[in-house]
């Protein structure tokens, strides 16, 4: 059975005020790798390029062979998208940067 501090509070961008419970590593192994290659100002990265720079930054034991990284990739984008860390621009295909 899972403990409380393994779990943590993930809210989501496209739906305020509602929050979800997920795997305390793996969001922040997640939030750490994508902060990491982020950068600062706009353009920034498409979804696809921050996921293979940061797909070598996450550890093998969480992400065996990158396994359900674009899941916990998307998590991490919208919870820190709602909590104004990362901002996306409206392009197609959308880009990333640090706020």
């Amino acid at each position: 059975m899972a403990r409380d501090d393994d779990k943590i509070e993930v809210e989501n961008f496209m739906s305020p005020g509602r929050v979800h419970r997920v795997d305390r590593a793996k969001y922040e192994a997640m939030r750490d790798a994508l902060l990491a290659v982020l950068p600062d100002a706009p353009p920034g990265l498409t979804v696809a390029e921050a996921k293979q720079k940061l797909l070598p930054l996450l550890p093998e034991a969480l992400f065996p062979g990158g396994a359900k990284a674009g899941w916990w990739l998307k998590a991490a984008q919208l919870d820190l998208e709602a909590k104004g860390v990362i901002r996306r621009e409206e392009t197609k295909p959308l880009r990333l940067h640090r706020c």
